[in-house]
């Protein structure tokens, strides 16, 4: 083969692989909305199908005008094929037929998905529907973030700290009762909304994160998946159903972190941390849209932690340089969110905020009184913490095995740039 034709080959590879990640979730839900959600498992097989397919022809004949709508067709397709085979389609073909066509006729007028007295947007209806109270909330989130935003069971369990398996058997759980309960493709109502509403926020919370700084993959940035949470959080937002005060301070945190895109990395594509970025890169427009909803986030009685967080994020977002950082109210934000949820990794994220009010003795005292330290040991922001607090310590051998602990334990590029050269500079310290 000669080189030519494997760059070919391997720029369609990248570009299927790109359309995947972005379409699955949007196909998977017109799928669903099409042919039902006991079909959902269904639908996720015809669209990893439809990939497949994509990068045997596609070399071959060539990539259509519009990739992602022959992806769509060509799942709709493979899904009509398998339902054709069933008995009970076979007794009722006319019918089903007539019916189906209608529908998938209706998903191609590309009109845009709006608001007219019940979510219209197919992605936030199978977000309510994986969001089942029959589910435990675990396997809810698991089930979202696969069928929603196309995350693979590794991608899961990183969010989680847990492992691959324990990922594939809550999907496979999860599936089987969506099949059981028969579960209706629509937005609840009356007391089942809140509880419902509250799993799809936290599953729109993980897409964001897995955008602002992904697990695995090339990029350590992901704006498109940022870009997706912030849109279904804003259509969640305009709905009477999602119209909350914790809504918008998710929207508010959002906004406000993703105004810092452009400036987190440098020409290389390596990061920069908060104090070496350049402010005036900052997106001022989002920042002055989050700083709007955390407004619209406080015409409640109760704070949530994405009301902290919200404002953790603007004490960053509102200070002019680094230096001018209102250190002490993120800190004093830290301990009312570490109240409501005392997960290590807030807790570590504490000790920052008191390392930089006090010094970094005590923000090393505070990480050795994290009661529950076991799920930090595989996290490499853990390693990479402690070795710039002992290092700040002048304890440099105790920080370059942090720092040689992080760098095993992150799989990004720009990470390992990062801690690398931190690593080397503590190195030629010591």
């Amino acid at each position: 083969m000669s080189a030519s034709a494997s760059s070919a080959e391997s720029g369609i590879s990248q570009l299927a692989d790109h359309l995947f990640r972005h379409e699955s979730g949007k196909l998977v839900s017109i799928l669903t909305g099409i042919f039902g959600i006991h079909r959902l498992q269904m639908a996720e097989d015809v669209v990893q199908e439809a990939l497949a397919r994509a990068l045997q022809t596609w070399p071959f004949y060539g990539v259509p005008v519009n990739p992602a709508a022959w992806l769509m067709q060509t799942a709709k397709n493979l899904a009509l094929d398998l339902i054709r085979r069933e008995s009970s389609f076979q007794q009722k073909q006319p019918h089903i037929v007539h019916f189906i066509e209608q529908r998938m006729a209706e998903t191609e007028t590309g009109e845009e998905p709006r608001f007219d007295g019940e979510i219209k947007d197919d992605r936030l209806r199978l977000m309510f529907a994986c969001c089942h109270p029959q589910l435990p909330q675990e396997a809810q989130t698991a089930l979202a973030l696969k069928v929603m935003c196309g995350f693979s069971p590794l991608e899961i369990a990183r969010a989680f700290l847990t492992s691959e398996a324990a990922i594939a058997k809550r999907l496979t759980r999860a599936r089987q009762k969506l099949q059981e309960e028969a579960v209706a493709f629509e937005i609840p109502s009356g007391v089942e909304l809140p509880v419902r509403l509250e799993v799809v926020l936290q599953i729109l919370y993980l897409l964001f994160n897995e955008g602002y700084k992904a697990s695995s993959g090339l990029r350590l940035i992901r704006e498109d998946l940022c870009h997706e949470a912030i849109r279904l959080t804003s259509l969640l937002a305009a709905h009477p159903a999602g119209n909350k005060p914790r809504t918008h301070a998710l929207l508010a945190l959002m906004l406000l972190n993703g105004a810092r895109f452009a400036a987190r990395l440098d020409a290389g594509g390596d990061i920069l941390r908060l104090e070496e970025q350049d402010r005036r890169r900052w997106d001022k427009g989002m920042i002055q849209r989050g700083i709007f909803h955390l407004g619209l986030s406080t015409q409640g009685d109760q704070a949530s932690e994405y009301h902290l967080q919200a404002g953790i994020a603007a004490c960053h977002s509102l200070a002019p340089e680094a230096a001018s950082t209102d250190w002490p109210q993120i800190l004093r934000l830290y301990d009312h969110l570490l109240q409501m949820n005392d997960s290590p990794i807030i807790a570590l994220n504490r000790a920052v905020a008191l390392a930089k009010v006090e010094g970094p003795a005590q923000g090393l005292a505070a990480v050795e009184a994290i009661l529950d330290r076991q799920p930090l040991d595989s996290y490499h922001l853990f390693h990479a913490v402690m070795g710039e607090l002992e290092a700040q310590q002048q304890h440099y051998q105790s920080a370059a095995a942090h720092l040689r602990a992080a760098l095993k334990l992150t799989e990004m590029a720009s990470e390992q740039s990062l801690l690398s050269k931190r690593l080397q500079e503590i190195e030629q310290s010591n």
